[in-house]
């Protein structure tokens, strides 16, 4: 029985006798959802389908961009698993890659974070050199699944100069410098389309170390006056090149003199793609070059070949839940949210509300972000969610063994469906975002087993990772400060 509804039956106890007609039985601000219900089935038969996806890369041509409607602006959707064919022979091998790699993001995330509150990393670029402005224009592009040998983020499509080269890129709402691969390559990874060639863009134009952009950047050094870049993550990627202004084009829509990276030496985990776009906070991010003050994105299923959209100027619809917006004062890339606090089968946890707060330090917190994975809490708020969960599912559900981050899993291969108790997360004026079963209870084999898809952190930062997001479009008011999550709308 749920405290509201222990609550509920106390107050009737008390006021029984009473004939006021003011007594009523009503629950506290939480979600109404107590229950959600997994297909269980449907979920195994995916785990199997993504190991039989064949890669079909269709290039955007001149044919495709025509058909499109010119209001929309959006672009044909592709997948990963139309970039990259998996090479992991079983499923299970496939979540266990997924997973280490997540681990190096996170450790990423919070050396980045370390070293911000260290006063390591530079200040930010007071302004932009973007020459487009797109605050009410609304612009879409290509939304897809990273998968394979990918760093298990999302991915779009693109065009890079003038005419421009369509590449895939990796989408990174945790990362602020965008980059791609570029000829001459001294050292470049496997990519789908041709390595992008700066001298056959009329648009390329390096820059020069005394440039607002070149400064901005965390590590660069300059060669004859020219600006370098070097950006590297926290599985061993890197990326190393010349720092230049390019046009980007979305859909119909180009964006001139944008800051990005010409990567002559790249190595890593991001087979497939040509580079990444940064859609942090920070000034050198492509939303703050293009000075849009809304964008969205909504990412599907990590094992789906479907696809949904980027779209930048598009504003939060009145159903959004919507969460505050934050901004910690050391580092302005992440995107920090005002969460208030979690429930499990409607009941609250008790997880004290100062655990997902900014401190003065910098530390603590709690970011959405596109490229982790798997959510990371506190590990006492952890703790709490999780034998919570299990105590909701003890009678139903038949435990399996632990697998990597995962401490908590079940053998649901005897089972078509199940019926869990719904994860919430609880945000300021009491808004509530139920999860789907889907985004929490996941599938880490072919033979039935399923994992809750959380994870403890020692970190003082807590993460909301993309499972957690799938299916449901996140988008960002940075005018308002408002994080909108808007579910079933990809």
């Amino acid at each position: 029985m749920g405290r509201s509804l222990i609550l509920c039956c106390i107050l009737l106890v008390l006021f029984h006798s009473s004939s006021s007609p003011f007594v009523h039985c009503r629950t506290l601000k939480q979600s109404s959802k107590t229950t959600t219900t997994l297909n269980v089935e449907a979920s195994i038969q995916q785990t199997l389908n993504v190991l039989s996806y064949n890669p079909k890369v269709t290039p955007f041509n001149q044919e495709e961009r025509t058909s499109l409607s010119s209001s929309s602006m959006t672009m044909l959707l592709h997948s990963r698993a139309s970039i990259q064919k998996t090479s992991h022979s079983d499923y299970k091998s496939l979540t266990l890659a997924r997973l280490e790699r997540d681990s190096a993001r996170v450790r990423s995330l919070n050396a980045r974070l370390d070293l911000a509150i260290k006063g390591i990393s530079k200040t930010g670029l007071e302004s932009s050199d973007a020459s487009a402005n797109f605050e009410d224009e609304d612009i879409k592009s290509p939304i897809v699944s990273g998968m394979s040998q990918g760093s298990g983020e999302y991915f779009s499509r693109l065009g890079i100069g003038k005419p421009p080269s369509q590449v895939y890129m990796v989408l990174d709402s945790g990362s602020d410098v965008n980059w791609l691969q570029c000829a001459p390559c001294a050292e470049c990874y496997q990519q789908t389309d041709p390595i992008f060639e700066p001298t056959s863009s009329s648009s390329y134009s390096p820059l020069s170390c005394d440039t607002s952009q070149c400064k901005s950047l965390e590590d660069s050094e300059c060669r004859n006056g020219t600006c370098l870049y070097q950006v590297t993550y926290g599985d061993g990627s890197y990326t190393l090149g010349d720092f230049a202004t390019e046009t980007i084009t979305l859909g119909s829509a180009s964006v001139d003199n944008v800051a990005i990276g010409c990567g002559h030496t790249n190595e890593g985990l991001f087979i497939g793609a040509a580079g990444l776009l940064g859609l942090g906070a920070g000034s050198l991010s492509f939303p703050s070059q293009i000075n849009v003050s809304t964008f969205s994105y909504c990412l599907v299923d990590r094992d789906s070949d479907s696809a949904s959209t980027l779209e930048f100027g598009s504003s939060l619809p009145p159903d959004a839940v919507t969460a505050p917006l934050l901004r910690n004062s050391q580092i302005d890339t992440f995107y920090y949210l005002g969460l208030t606090g979690i429930s499990v089968g409607g009941d609250m946890l008790s997880i004290p509300e100062s655990t997902f707060r900014i401190e003065e330090s910098g530390d603590g917190g709690i970011i959405v972000d596109s490229g982790t994975a798997v959510t990371r809490l506190q590990t006492d708020a952890y703790n709490m969610l999780r034998d919570a969960f299990v105590a909701g599912t003890k009678e139903s559900l038949p435990s399996a063994s632990g697998l990597s981050l995962f401490d908590t899993c079940y053998n649901l291969s005897s089972i078509s469906s199940v019926e869990v108790p719904t994860v919430s997360f609880h945000f300021p004026e009491g808004k509530v975002l139920p999860l789907p079963a889907r985004n929490y209870l996941v599938p880490v084999d072919s033979e039935g087993t399923f994992c809750f898809a959380f994870a403890p952190t020692s970190s003082s930062l807590s993460i909301i990772g993309n499972v957690q997001q799938q299916e449901t479009r996140v988008g960002f008011d940075l005018d308002k400060y408002l994080v909108g999550f808007i579910p079933n709308n990809c």
